[in-house]
């Protein structure tokens, strides 16, 4: 009797497009569920008869509420190997096995500079008068050579964007709690005095942080309105890092040049959400992952944990 494996928030219908399945398709029914689900009760109804579940990132929190209703459950995959919203310790009582795949920072590396440049030359609004038969330029952009780019965090994300920065000649200062002399003079950036001082002096601040208790928060209303009215401020990392009530009122109000926004405190983001309607708002739908490469990775890595599952053999465990 087959095994039945079904792969959540598949938006793009791109899971088995994006790696070889045929491995593990004599042994596993692979069901493919392209809609997100929120209320935990349909979830735990939707997944009583699977096996095994792949879920993409944190996208699905597992906590041992839903875990308990999945006595059928063996095997938990999640793309990446860092995940906040599992309950490992649930997992293990419920003899689930949870797993995870490599992933690269490219994308999101990436991914913040097409943001940070769409804000600086306003690409989308040229792009859209344009097509409509408007003026023909309408904004001023923004410089980058010579300009200060902070950054907050220099880990593996962090530090390549400033690889970027200093390609465009620009200035570039890095701050965070733990964020030491040796690592900023190998990256070869400025430590920056303080977070205060970073925010204060930048033209472009650009946030790399994990989230945690110390970072949930970091930016509220008294670090945005540090910022430069000239200033832009782009989030690739996690939403909660900065206050989002504070970012809205920044934005309405002007007291910042702009924002580029990867991330939400709710994802996918309800219709009615400010965030959709923000003035000097450059939003994208959490695309900082998503990439043909990592997909081949996430789900080809999703493929070899099944099948070693199946032969008993090691895999990539998480928690």
């Amino acid at each position: 009797m087959r095994l039945r494996c079904a792969v959540l928030d598949d938006f793009q219908d791109a899971a088995l497009r994006s790696a070889d399945w045929t491995p593990v398709k004599d042994r596993v029914e692979v069901v493919v569920l392209r809609e997100h689900i929120v209320d935990e009760d349909e979830l735990a109804a939707r997944l009583a008869d699977f096996d095994i579940v792949v879920t993409l990132r944190e996208r699905v929190r597992f906590p041992a509420s839903l875990l308990d209703r999945l006595p059928r459950l063996k095997l938990l995959v999640a793309s990446g190997m860092r995940n906040s919203v599992i309950d490992f310790a649930a997992a293990q009582r419920c003899g689930v096995t949870v797993c995870g795949t490599a992933s690269s920072s490219t994308p999101p590396v990436e991914l913040t500079w097409a943001l940070l440049l769409g804000l600086a030359r306003s690409l989308v609004t040229e792009n859209n008068t344009l097509r409509e038969g408007g003026p023909w330029q309408s904004t001023v952009g923004a410089d980058l050579h010579g300009r200060r780019l902070g950054l907050l965090g220099l880990g593996k994300v962090g530090g390549r964007v400033a690889q970027v920065g200093l390609a465009f000649g620009m200035q570039v200062a890095a701050w965070s709690q733990n964020l030491t002399r040796e690592r900023a003079d190998e990256v070869g950036v400025e430590l920056a005095a303080s977070k205060e001082e970073l925010l204060g002096s930048s033209d472009f601040v650009s946030v790399h942080l994990a989230l945690s208790d110390r970072t949930r928060g970091l930016l509220g209303a008294r670090e945005l309105a540090l910022l430069k009215p000239t200033a832009y401020l782009v989030n690739t990392s996690r939403a909660a890092i900065v206050d989002q009530d504070a970012l809205l009122a920044a934005l309405r109000e002007g007291r910042i040049a702009g924002a580029g926004v990867d991330v939400f405190d709710t994802e996918p983001l309800p219709a009615g959400h400010p965030m959709r309607t923000a003035p000097r708002l450059l939003a994208t739908p959490h695309l900082g992952y998503v990439s043909q490469a990592n997909y081949a990775t996430y789900y080809g890595h999703a493929v070899q944990d099944i099948q070693a599952f199946l032969e008993g053999e090691p895999v990539r465990r998480l928690g």
